[in-house]
């Protein structure tokens, strides 16, 4: 096996595709670091370039031995594509292209057909989403019906507390009128029987004061 042949699979092996674009970032960084040193006068410039250089010199000189990038035959996933890299075609790439639809019977009637087809699904989305907008609409306005269905229900009870209450207090103040009046009553026979008895005091005083006078032989 020659030189060549050991360097080429070193450069086919996967550490060192690993560690090559390593190496390049490494190596520019010390060149540019050596650079900057080297402006500004700094020490240790030199050798800061002489390795960063070194480094991509070994870089490029590896690299030089690398096979070259096999590009991935896409005809094999899409069939239509193998005439068109076809290196005895005279055809220009357009042309391919034509005869490529054409043989796929894809033509401008199809095209259009199919932008007919878009348009009207965008047509029928728009649509679709002006309903879901509605029917959210009414969902939320159902919503509020219901929320003032409740509501009218707690104001009814309130107002059947509330008239329970008034009658109550109606029927209290009933009895009390009631209570009341026979007081009323109570304080006229009371009246009544208070003059009567004051008569009845005044007769008896006046028949005392006859007996008084009748006792008196002075008189």
């Amino acid at each position: 096996m020659s030189f060549i042949d050991n360097i080429e699979k070193i450069t086919e092996a996967k550490w060192y595709k690993l560690m090559m674009p390593k190496l390049y970032g490494w190596g520019a960084a010390i060149v540019i670091l050596g650079a900057l040193f080297k402006i500004e006068n700094l020490p240790g410039a030199s050798y800061m370039l002489m390795a960063g250089l070194g480094i991509e010199a070994i870089i490029f000189f590896f690299s030089a031995f690398e096979k070259p990038h096999v590009e991935p035959d896409w005809s094999l996933v899409y069939p239509e594509l193998a005439h068109m890299e076809d290196p005895n075609s005279n055809k220009r790439p357009s042309q391919q292209l034509d005869d490529a639809l054409e043989k796929a019977k894809i033509d401008n009637e199809l095209i259009e057909s199919l932008n007919d087809g878009l348009r009207s699904f965008s047509e029928s989305a728009k649509q679709l989403n002006e309903t879901v907008t509605a029917a959210a609409g009414i969902s939320e306005y159902n919503s509020q019906i219901h929320e003032g269905v409740k509501n009218m229900n707690a104001l009814n009870a309130l107002y059947e507390l509330q008239l329970q209450a008034s009658n109550q207090q109606m029927e209290a103040t009933n009895l009390f009128l009631q209570n009341l009046q026979s007081s009323v009553e109570d304080s006229k026979k009371f009246q009544v029987q208070v003059g009567s008895l004051a008569e009845n005091l005044e007769q008896l005083n006046s028949v005392y004061s006859n007996m008084l006078n009748a006792m008196n032989p002075n008189k």
